[in-house]
């Protein structure tokens, strides 16, 4: 199973028994979407109530009880699980058909497909925030079974500030920690000591300067077999709580420590650089949020920190295992898989998310090779995208041609923007650089001809731009072409002068062609800092 980011709807992919087989996959990461700070009221209005039931843009039509939700929902009563399916009819009769009960339905329906595809030895970990993780942890016990929950891990995802509402301050997130079976797989973390741990515990220092802390041998237990004398030192009414062999096997490797009085006892040195720190708790107070300058924050509004993700799946995997995240976003859980040395599939539901993780692993791991499934690869699979969901296909089209989609690809009135590339020019008066953007509009349909021209013309004369590029579906007519011509150049002041307006055509863009734009700005996000490459061990 090679490294593969799939592009559109995980129930739809994780359906999919060829691309996702049984017991395929070692650790599943979770982060679903959902609305952090939407409140219960907001959660339990009908769909004809006036607030919002959406998560975010790419889900706002899921997360409504329509249609979809009650196929997902028929879709768990007859998946053979009858427990999730009784659990189901249960929080359907209490919460009844809202954006709430819709969105635990989508889950339900997918949270089944993961288990199918995690291998008897595999773990899942949902990440949620306290909306309705009381819900979610009552489905994963009815999917996984309420003895393969492991842990709630609690995570201080933000600092406490201060707090304008009625109530405390919601600074953590949960994260559900199951396992499929009772065998799974788990290396213990750790932490370093705190430094009032190391002055407190580990203040003696041997010949050699390795620093020690002192222990007890005596038994917890009455062990009569275990009362000896040891160099004429006697033990604890329990006995030793080592054997003679034991103790003189210390001995010799001077783990030992020997009282000053012979009425003391004899006690342990434990090393602090045999020690590995801290075993990690369920509460992780230790890794902050990414802060806003931090190098590793790529503009992604719900990235979460990479150290995160690294101490769970060190934790639940091995080198060469199979890490999948369904909901990948800006693909935080692919990166440090791959770090890590884990094979990795992410799935999600945007091209922008899909074209910012494809960025993303190839500015910190140079010359990496992976697949990218579902989006357009020819003129007919993109023709169709075109025609089946015209928002989608702009997104698509947009990031293809290294623009940034217009506020982040929100749906809505776009005054004639679908997309913007930054680039820079020099003004040779002031002899200082200048910065310019350059106006994308995508045409899918059929071609209007030249109004298309004309209304770009006006749209990067009213927002001041200095390119305007026109992508079509179809050819565009000699009207439109010479329209386009009569807007003239840009001068950027570093290069030949360029057409103010373009037209590029789908079988040009898959033909190879681009747009000219000089000196773009390298990314519409962040480079990722550059990781050291992690070759997998393939099984």
């Amino acid at each position: 199973m090679t490294n593969r980011l799939y592009y559109g709807d995980n129930l739809e992919w994780l359906s999919n028994h060829a691309a996702f087989p049984d017991s395929s996959v070692d650790l599943v990461y979770l982060d679903p979407p959902f609305n952090s700070n939407a409140t219960y009221s907001q959660l339990f209005k009908s769909p004809d109530g006036k607030t919002a039931d959406s998560q975010i843009e790419a889900f706002e039509d899921t997360w409504v009880w329509g249609l979809s939700a009650e196929a997902a929902y028929d879709r768990v009563l007859t998946s053979g699980n009858t427990d999730v399916a009784q659990l189901l009819q249960a929080m359907r009769s209490f919460l009844h058909d809202n954006a709430l009960m819709a969105y635990l339905a989508m889950m339900a329906a997918r949270l089944i497909e993961l288990h199918r595809v995690l291998k008897p030895t595999g773990s899942l970990y949902l990440h949620c925030d306290p909306t309705a993780s009381h819900y979610l942890k009552l489905l994963l016990d009815g999917v996984f079974g309420p003895l393969n929950y492991r842990t709630e891990i609690v995570w201080r995802r933000t600092n406490a500030r201060s707090n304008t509402s009625r109530t405390y301050a919601d600074i953590t997130d949960s994260i559900f920690f199951y396992t499929k079976g009772a065998r799974f797989t788990f290396n213990k973390q750790f932490v370093p000591f705190s430094e009032k741990h190391l002055l407190e515990e580990y203040r003696h220092v041997d010949e050699n300067g390795r620093r020690y802390m002192l222990s007890d041998l005596r038994n917890p237990g009455v062990r009569p077999n275990l009362r000896y004398h040891y160099k004429g030192f006697k033990p604890h009414p329990n006995g030793w709580a080592i054997s003679l062999e034991k103790m003189e096997d210390y001995d010799r490797r001077g783990y030992l420590h020997f009282p000053a009085k012979p009425d003391g006892r004899i006690r342990m040195k434990r090393f602090l650089d045999e020690r590995q720190g801290t075993p990690v708790p369920s509460l992780w107070a230790d890794i902050p949020p990414i802060h806003p300058a931090a190098q590793e924050r790529l503009g992604y509004p719900t990235q979460k920190p990479l150290a995160l993700l690294e101490r769970i799946i060190a934790a639940s995997s091995n080198p060469g295992d199979v890490v999948l995240d369904p909901f990948c976003g800006c693909g935080t859980a692919v990166h440090a898989a791959q770090k890590l040395g884990r094979r990795w599939l992410g799935i999600d539901i945007t091209h922008l998310s899909i074209a910012l993780i494809e960025k993303r692993m190839k500015d910190a791991f140079p010359g990496i090779a992976f697949d990218v499934e579902g989006r357009p690869k020819d003129l007919a699979s993109a023709q169709e995208l075109a025609l089946r969901d015209k928002h989608e296909f702009q997104k698509w089209l947009v990031t293809w041609v290294g623009g940034q989609p217009w506020k982040g690809g929100q749906k809505g009135a776009d005054g004639g923007i679908d997309g913007l590339v930054f680039f820079n020019g020099w003004d040779s008066a002031t002899d200082k650089p200048t910065h310019e953007k350059a106006i994308i509009s995508v045409k899918g349909g059929a071609n209007k001809g030249v109004g298309f021209v004309s209304e770009l013309v006006e749209t990067i004369g009213r927002e001041k731009a200095a390119l305007g590029i026109l992508l079509m579906a179809a050819l565009p007519t000699k009207e439109m072409e010479s329209r386009a011509a009569a807007a003239g150049f840009f001068e950027t002041g570093l290069e030949a002068k360029v057409p103010r307006i373009q037209i590029l055509t789908l079988a040009e863009l898959f033909a190879g062609k681009r747009p000219t734009i000089p000196n773009i700005n390298p990314a519409m996000f962040k480079a990722a800092p550059k990781e050291k490459p992690v070759q997998p061990k393939m099984l």
